[in-house]
């Protein structure tokens, strides 16, 4: 298990940005599993949406590709690089995420070559999926 201090050791995030808690699982290179845990203090749910606090897809998207860059950024010969969205594809939004949820991520990396690569990536909340979608990357 990897704590918020191991987790900034590896990506580059912060917060505000760094939308990942904890790392419970993680075979560097080929998959992780984290945790968020969404609560009222989130910056976004001022805006978004001051009547019913929901939190937007794309922050969801962006904590998956943080997981997802632990994974890959965890491999020694990436330590100190970054990994950027390359793309996003099939995309399915499941379920709203509220304060009080505590988000899984679960990204599986399906293909590597060199700096770009693929995977796979879930959001739950308990076992329900939440956002499902695959991730393109590159590594700078």
């Amino acid at each position: 298990m990897l704590n918020i201090n191991d987790i900034q050791k590896i990506i580059p995030h912060r917060p505000p940005m760094l939308l990942v808690d904890r790392i419970d699982e993680l075979v560097p290179g080929v998959r992780a599993v984290g945790r968020k845990c969404v609560t009222m203090n989130e910056p976004f749910f001022v805006g978004h949406f001051p009547e019913k606090a929901v939190m937007p897809g794309v922050i969801i998207l962006e904590a998956l590709a943080q997981t997802g860059a632990v994974t890959m950024l965890s491999l020694e010969e990436n330590t100190g690089k970054i990994m950027y969205f390359g793309g996003i594809d099939k995309v399915k939004f499941k379920r709203q995420v509220v304060p009080g949820d505590v988000l899984r991520l679960e990204v599986e990396i399906i293909k590597n070559k060199g700096s770009f690569g693929v995977g796979n990536a879930i959001a739950y909340v308990d076992d329900q999926v939440a956002v499902q979608a695959v991730l393109t990357f590159a590594i700078e």
